[in-house]
């Protein structure tokens, strides 16, 4: 039997709990060390999770990155992502680091060329994309069936579902419900794109039910927003309308839609439509034989596990050589259309998005 796949997971919170999980599973990997910057809870960490084998604790993520590992799992507080990445890469690891990338755009793209400088697989945590049914929405928009698509709406509007402790907290999160989930709903539209460059984006955001002590048990200590919206002008003459939410007085965002030229298409989800779940129905509209035509598309039912396949693509990654399965270097436009967003509200106007060159 070949040697196990050694991971290091660095950060101890509630998502490592699930990547601790995925690689208990499978057989050909092992979790060798655990690392968390509050002492004590690495530890703990290991032994609430019963990880096998006595996998070593520490405080230090780079004391973690002295040992033998093949990669890590990075699932601290976002504000953590850029530099404990930077720190995986420069020592040789392969990474994987949970959604979404980073704080900032600067932080991707130091991210992204430490990747190039080291050749290391940098892959980010969306696991939609395993869904068969987002895998079919890409195949419908990128078959050209739709046409040229000028218009896409998408994001998702939780009526209640606000957290709490470091995804409030502007200095560990960085910002609130625009990266947290908006970042799934971004990438559903812009990966069925096949992630054209953003151009600009006006946005704006709001916190009125997290700072209401009626509607948050924190609301003393709620420093990001619970809600926003954005215009983003894409690559391709296609215009990007967004919205997300962690709480409204609203059961729904409705639909995303991608508007093209021949033909449109309609995907409904299933709960609160951040596109961090399912899908319930899709619907192709279009002109056939002179009729307007509305086709039900079959959605995909099935019991795929999608965080497990994420972990396990990784793995495989690792073991077969092959390129990172989300690469960071498209990630890095999902980055920047958040950055642009939070430099719109700050700003009050409409900003550009620029990229540097890797």
């Amino acid at each position: 039997m070949a040697e196990k796949v050694r991971i290091g997971i660095i950060g101890s919170g509630g998502i490592a709990g699930a990547h601790a999980r995925a690689y208990k599973e499978m057989s050909d990997v092992e979790v060798v060390a655990v690392a968390d910057v509050v002492p004590g809870k690495a530890a703990e960490f290991i032994q609430r999770t019963e990880l096998p084998g006595n996998p070593k604790a520490f405080d230090d993520h780079r004391t973690l990155l002295e040992m033998d590992l093949d990669g890590v799992s990075i699932c601290t507080p976002n504000i953590a992502h850029h530099r404990t990445t930077v720190d995986a890469l420069g020592a040789g690891k392969n990474v994987l680091v949970e959604k979404p990338m980073s704080v900032t755009l600067d932080q991707a793209v130091e991210m992204v060329r430490a990747q190039k400088k080291s050749g290391k697989i940098l892959t980010i945590g969306f696991q939609p994309r395993y869904d068969p049914n987002m895998k079919a929405i890409k195949q419908i928009v990128q078959s050209g069936q739709l046409g040229n698509v000028y218009y896409v709406q998408t994001g998702g509007g939780r009526r209640r579902g606000m957290p709490g402790g470091t995804f409030i907290r502007k200095d560990l999160a960085g910002s609130g419900a625009l990266a947290d989930i908006g970042c799934y709903s971004l990438d559903m539209a812009l990966n069925a794109l096949d992630y054209p460059k953003p151009l600009t984006v006006t946005a704006y955001s709001s916190n009125y039910f997290g700072t209401n002590p009626e509607y948050h048990r924190e609301a003393d200590k709620f420093e990001v927003e619970d809600f926003g919206v954005a215009m983003i002008r894409l690559e391709g003459d296609i215009v990007l309308n967004f919205k997300i939410s962690w709480a409204m007085h609203m059961d729904s965002f409705g639909p995303t839609l991608f508007l093209g030229t021949d033909a449109g298409l309609k995907v409904e989800p299933t709960g609160s439509g951040a596109w961090d779940g399912g899908v319930q129905s899709m619907s192709l509209f279009q002109d056939t034989l002179g009729h307007q035509t509305e086709t039900t598309i079959p959605v995909i039912r099935h019991r795929l596990n999608i965080f497990y396949e994420k972990v396990r693509d990784y793995v495989v990654a690792i073991q077969e050589g092959k390129p990172a399965p989300i690469p960071g270097e498209q990630i890095l436009r999902n980055q920047a259309v958040i950055d642009g967003m939070l430099r719109s509200v700050e700003l009050g106007r409409e900003v550009e998005i620029h990229i540097p060159e890797l």
